[in-house]
């Protein structure tokens, strides 16, 4: 056992943040803390660091087991090069290295058995400490953190707070403490990162403590879970996934339990009222009293704490099928990032994915129009009215209450139908007189995305949506936006959360934005066989796409054919409502709108007659 906390408790001043907690940690358990937002979780892994302590209870720690959190790990050094404050974590390798020099030079005047064999042992020493790869295991570590190899050699008061963050967690990571604490680790990481975080920590070879609401990254590492919910923890041995099914089958296992025996108190008591008073039975009576007052009571088991917000996004007006054209549109500040050439059709739900610095946030914003292109075009169509959520907007400050944050942006609305909006998003009785600025990250999300409903917008760009939600708050999230009935473009790291809501993605890298009309689990197989998934296209196929060098796998090859047979069946519909519309009123007596109507009904021919040259030509291969 190298850390136990028994009967741990911790408060705030008389308010219990947890109370009589169980945790254990043993070997190389990779363990996961879950629950809501402000339950305790970093409060729980502060006290196992050291950095707070349990008001109650004992902790037990095997003797020289260290611990390493990353709120711990300051950079003291501003004026040190990175590489400087790196080489630190390797002391104790380099103080090996002299020991070996010292006895290399020792062997060649004694090369006694005593000196030999302590030689050996320091070189097994040294070679399990990985000295002779120490370098290349830095730089690797540091470069997977979005990071050059001549960054190496920059000072650190050059970077922003957020560098400095990340070079504190490789540091973390290069001295490989016995149990390593982790809190959100993969916040503002790229799916990249994310993923190479994922396979070190799996490797790992000593015990990890998590806190995360990334749920993909804790079904890849996770083999423990505890949940902390109403103050207490329940531990759980498998992944997430496994722990919400067990989480779920324990619940309706208690309170089955639960309520059998209430209905034999009910028995007994009614059999009790019957024959308490009849000379002959009560004895009886009394035997059943006692046998009433000797049983174990179960307590009635508390719910799963799955209070969320629950609300449908819904467009003011349906909007025209084109609702975005991108040609050649350069997104950039001094220098391009990114060019990007897409089309955006009515009905899409495309994330946007790429490493950390690409042009993801610099793309919407731009299409926004709160940046300026550099060049190229971008064009939205008739009625299209866009809606905005930007993950740094949404952190904003006001000494304003929530009801009137909300009321000044909507003031058409009387105060029932605002408070009405409010209370969907959990904001209720008083909470709608806190001011803005004491919310946590994941209520000023929620003020956001209230915001954001009140808009009716038939298109919803959302820039990192999740940021700061805990995992019932995604959730909810992920099914009002999978209800919604108009179009999405998002950006997100969240590998659940694009798995869940995207029917196709525009992947940004090296200068580049390619359109994928496939779903993540899709793109994340074909990647994986290390071949391309599809040429640059537009979403509907309306250009023939360039021959493509490499061929998709048979299996990628089925999925793309059943996606074009998808979408021609979808045109073919479209086209037969289209024409339907020539004989309503509305049109043949407006002529205006019977010409755009005809544009329509011809744009959607030529889109059919691509696809099926395109479902040909695929079906061929």
């Amino acid at each position: 056992m190298l850390y136990q906390v028994s009967h741990g408790s911790k408060y705030f001043g008389a308010e219990p943040v947890f109370e009589d907690v169980k945790f254990e940690i043993k070997g190389t358990e990779k363990i996961t803390i879950v629950g809501r937002n402000g339950c305790g979780k970093t409060t729980f892994l502060r006290c196992l660091s050291g950095e707070l302590n349990f008001d109650k209870g004992t902790v037990s720690v095997m003797s020289g087991v260290t611990i390493g959190y990353l709120a711990q790990k300051v950079l003291e050094h501003d004026d040190w090069t990175v590489e400087e404050e790196l080489r630190t974590v390797f002391a104790p390798v380099f103080a090996m290295q002299e020991e070996l020099s010292r006895l290399s030079e020792q062997m060649a005047e004694d090369a006694s058995d005593q000196v030999l064999a302590k030689y050996a042992r320091v070189q097994e020493q040294f070679e399990a400490m990985n000295g002779y790869n120490w370098e290349s295991e830095m730089k690797t570590v540091f470069t997977r953190f979005g990071f050059g190899d001549e960054d190496l050699n920059r000072k650190i008061r050059e970077f922003s707070g957020g560098q400095k963050t990340r070079i504190a967690f490789v540091r973390l990571l290069l001295s490989k403490p016995d149990i390593l604490l982790l809190d959100e680790p993969t916040n503002h990481l790229d799916l990249e990162t994310i993923e190479w975080l994922e396979g070190y920590i799996k490797k790992y070879p000593k015990a990890v403590v998590v806190v995360s609401h990334d749920r993909m990254f804790l079904d890849h590492v996770t083999d423990v879970v505890y949940d902390m919910e109403y103050g207490s923890m329940t531990r759980y041995v498998g992944n997430y996934t496994s722990f919400t099914e067990q989480k779920k089958n324990n619940l309706e296992r208690r309170m089955a339990a639960y309520q059998r025996q209430q209905k034999d108190i009910e028995r007994l008591e009614a059999l009790i009222e019957k024959f308490r008073y009849k000379k002959n039975k009560a004895a009886f009576a009394q035997s059943k009293i006692k046998y009433l007052d000797r049983m174990d009571k179960l307590e009635k088991p508390d719910q799963a704490d799955d209070r969320t917000f629950h609300v449908q996004f819904s467009p003011r007006v349906k909007g025209g099928e084109k609702v975005l054209t991108i040609d050649r549109l350069a997104i950039g500040y001094d220098h391009p990032l990114a060019e990007v050439t897409f089309n955006l059709r009515r009905g899409d739900r495309v994330a946007v994915i790429g490493p950390n610095g690409c042009g993801k946030s610099t793309f919407v914003k731009t299409i926004m129009g709160l940046i300026p292109k550099l060049s190229g075009d971008y064009l939205y169509g008739h009625q299209i009215e866009p809606g905005y959520f930007d993950q740094q907007l949404a952190q904003f400050s006001s000494g304003k209450t929530v009801l009137e944050e909300l009321w000044d942006d909507y003031p058409d609305l009387d105060r029932t139908e605002i408070r009405s909006v409010l209370g969907r998003f959990l904001f209720s009785a008083d909470d709608v007189f806190k001011t803005v600025d004491v919310l946590s990250g994941g209520e000023k999300v929620r003020l956001s995305l209230a915001k954001l409903l009140l808009q009716h917008a038939n298109l919803l760009i959302l820039d990192e949506p999740t940021n700061h939600l805990d995992i019932p708050g995604k959730e909810a999230l992920e099914e009002s936006l999978r209800d919604f009935t108009g179009t999405i473009l998002f950006v997100s790291h969240d590998r659940y959360f694009i798995s869940r809501l995207a029917t196709s993605l525009l992947v940004m890298e090296n200068g580049k934005a390619n359109y994928i009309p496939l779903t993540y689990e899709e793109y994340e197989e074909n990647r994986k066989q290390e071949l391309p998934v599809v040429q640059t296209a537009e979403p509907d196929v309306a250009k023939p796409a360039e021959p493509v060098e490499k061929k998709l796998s048979p299996e990628g090859q089925r999925r793309l054919v059943e996606k074009l047979e998808r979408k021609i069946t979808e045109k073919e519909a479209l086209l037969e409502e289209k024409r339907a519309l020539r004989y309503e009123p509305e049109y043949y007596q407006d002529y205006r709108k019977m010409n755009e109507l005809d544009e329509e009904i011809d744009q959607i021919h030529n889109d059919l007659a691509h696809l099926m040259e395109e479902w040909e030509k695929q079906s061929e291969l």
